[in-house]
């Protein structure tokens, strides 16, 4: 997993979730998706070992900025789609979903799932942190 400066892993037996937490748009699918995992008024909020981790993978996939994302215990980390998807927002954000390569102030990070501003006021750029208009 690249990009991990900033990324805090939950590790059970057989996956580890990582979460970059600037990233995270709160879209709730995690929440919504494996309540007994994600949930936002526990310490740790993750636990990974609430929920079986091919259960686990395919709601983390859910997660459209990629602030979530795996490794299972045998190495294998999520794949991206293919072919790439990009999906414009009525706010002017991109979702995208693929084997992507991004430009960022850290260097290029390898991703299979992100949200970019489209509005280029995001202090995390390319990636939208809801300061500008198109995040609001």
């Amino acid at each position: 997993m690249s990009g991990t400066a900033h990324k805090k892993a939950y590790t059970a037996q057989d996956i580890t979730v990582s979460f970059e937490a600037r990233r995270c748009l709160h879209a709730t699918e995690c929440v919504r998706g494996l309540p007994e995992v994600f949930d936002t008024s526990r310490r740790p909020w993750i636990q990974p070992d609430g929920a079986p981790a091919d259960r686990l993978a395919d709601v983390v996939r859910r997660c459209p900025t990629g602030a979530l994302q795996y490794e299972l215990a045998e190495g294998e980390a999520e794949g991206p789609e293919r072919p790439t998807r990009i999906t414009p927002t009525p706010a002017g954000q991109l979702i995208i979903r693929g084997d992507l390569a991004l430009e960022t102030d850290e260097g290029r990070r390898t991703e299979t799932r992100a949200v970019l501003c489209g509005c280029s006021r995001s202090r995390l750029q390319p990636y939208c942190d809801h300061s500008g208009p198109c995040g609001q």
